[in-house]
């Protein structure tokens, strides 16, 4: 395999890794928030989808993009960002499929609808986070 291959697999693999290290903790937190705490899938899902974004940030930061600087406030910022408004999308589609179909499990909806904000989470984290987040290292960037 090419170095350059192997980067692009690296990249791309560590997309998908954060990706779905995030599912599964979304799931989890989703699952346990409604059987639990009696929470709403609506209002569980809220407080899944911010768990799951940290994991998505340390594991694309570290894997994906392999940033070398410390993390910093205004890389978290811009994540957050990017973050949210996939996850907007990603609410959005979830809603929707849950008064589309009554009987979908909400786990299904959560997997139909993080598929639609993948789209929208790698460019927002390509071109707007972690591109950037080279360039603040030189500028000495606030770390966490």
């Amino acid at each position: 395999m090419t170095q350059r291959l192997a980067q692009r697999f690296r990249h791309f693999g560590g997309f998908v890794l954060a990706g779905a290290m995030a599912l599964i903790v979304d799931i989890i937190v989703l699952q346990l928030l409604m059987s639990l705490a009696g929470l709403a899938a609506a209002m569980a899902r809220l407080v899944a989808i911010a768990m799951a974004m940290v994991v998505s940030w340390l594991i694309n930061r570290t894997v994906t993009f392999a940033v070398a600087a410390p993390p910093s406030w205004p890389e978290f910022s811009k994540f957050a960002a990017a973050s949210w408004l996939a996850q907007a999308v990603n609410y959005g589609v979830f809603l929707v499929l849950l008064a589309a179909v009554p009987n979908l499990p909400a786990p299904l909806a959560v997997v139909g609808a993080s598929l639609v904000a993948m789209v929208v989470s790698y460019v927002g984290f390509r071109y707007g986070v972690f591109r950037q987040s080279q360039a603040d290292t030189s500028s000495g960037a606030q770390r966490l």
